[in-house]
């Protein structure tokens, strides 16, 4: 290594250093279908697709356990995995938890941890069937493998977007991150206090979208009972903006979301006012929502209105951009300025 050159992470951000952590290696097995760039990794096993994702969380960085309960916080590793399951059009079957646990945790935290994943085992009919424990220097550290499967002409990719296609959306968003913010602002207002009671009322959806988010696997199967299969997919992790940009690279397509077509839940408007805050700016930038970002041809256009889906845009030309609409017509260019 050349120990008179450095370039800061912070200099490229996560994509970019993804790409080029990813760039020199090729696949030397027949069975490795899809590797790195999408939601899981994609291996053959004859007349299926196995899927494969991890992700990794951090004490500190993911959450914090000042107002983060313990059983919350397994349930959320779960739908974390599985969520880059269902995004591929799959069924999620197995889960894999890694820990990394510092001496201040006992073995009745530990236990707490694991009564919500086996909550959110049971409500997602997947199995934990493994993982690692270590010691750590501090703090707690989860790496969260999922396994899922699906049928070889159902699978849906990032790539798939064709021009007209409808942009498709599962629920409202900006909820998690105005949830967060709640969160943090009561922990401030209650610090020291030796009997705090922070001040939650009236926004407990928020608080919910945070602490315990639903992994989509309903708008899954309703897809799958309509016979509908997206042109492309992906879970909103690291915010809207964010993840249609990478759906518009992957697609080698642009995009145009239109502003009042946006789902925002009423306690995220709230919340927004509250902390003199934009929600538009939480819709598109604040990720940890866990709904599906898909596409799906114009023809679908009836199908998916009546399952009660958001349609909040359309696929455009590769050399159109991805940009937001607003109400007076006005385009701005989306940019990923959510979760690093």
């Amino acid at each position: 290594m050349d120990k008179n050159k450095r370039t800061e992470i912070s200099s490229l951000g996560e994509f970019k250093l993804i790409d080029r952590i990813c760039a020199p290696f090729q696949s030397e097995q027949k069975s490795t279908v899809k590797e790195a760039g999408d939601d899981a990794a994609v291996i053959d096993a004859g007349d299926r697709y196995i899927l494969l994702s991890n992700d990794l969380m951090l004490e500190g960085v993911n959450f914090d356990l000042t107002y983060f309960p313990l059983q919350h916080l397994g349930y959320k590793a779960v739908v974390v995995g599985i969520s880059d399951i269902l995004a591929m059009n799959g069924t999620p079957r197995q889960i894999l938890i890694a820990l990394g646990i510092s001496s201040r945790f006992s073995v009745e935290m530990i236990d707490l941890f694991y009564e919500g994943v086996r909550a959110a085992c049971q409500d997602y009919h997947v199995d934990l069937v493994g993982g690692d424990t270590s010691a750590s220097v501090n703090g707690l550290t989860l790496s969260i493998t999922a396994t899922g499967d699906v049928e070889k002409d159902k699978i849906v990719y990032r790539s798939g977007a064709n021009t007209n296609d409808l942009v498709c959306l599962s629920g409202d968003l900006g909820a998690a991150y105005m949830g967060i913010h709640l969160l943090e602002r009561e922990k401030r207002a209650c610090n020291g206090q030796p009997n705090p009671h922070p001040k939650f009322e009236g926004y407990e959806y928020i608080l919910r979208r945070q602490l315990k988010p639903e992994a989509r696997m309903d708008i899954i199967e309703h897809l799958a009972q309509n016979g509908i299969v997206p042109t492309s997919m992906i879970d909103i992790s690291d915010g809207l903006a964010s993840e249609a940009l990478h759906l518009c690279k992957a697609s080698d397509k642009g995009m145009r979301i239109y502003l009042n077509r946006l789902p925002i839940a009423k306690q995220t408007y709230a919340m927004a006012e509250e902390l003199h805050s934009d929600p538009v700016v939480a819709a598109l930038n604040g990720g940890d929502d866990y709904e599906l970002l898909f596409t799906v041809p114009l023809s679908k256009q009836a199908e998916i209105s009546a399952m009660g889906i958001d349609i909040i845009g359309h696929i455009t030309a590769p050399d159109t951009g991805a940009k937001l609409i607003t109400p007076d017509g006005q385009e701005i260019a989306l940019r990923a300025q959510g979760w690093k």
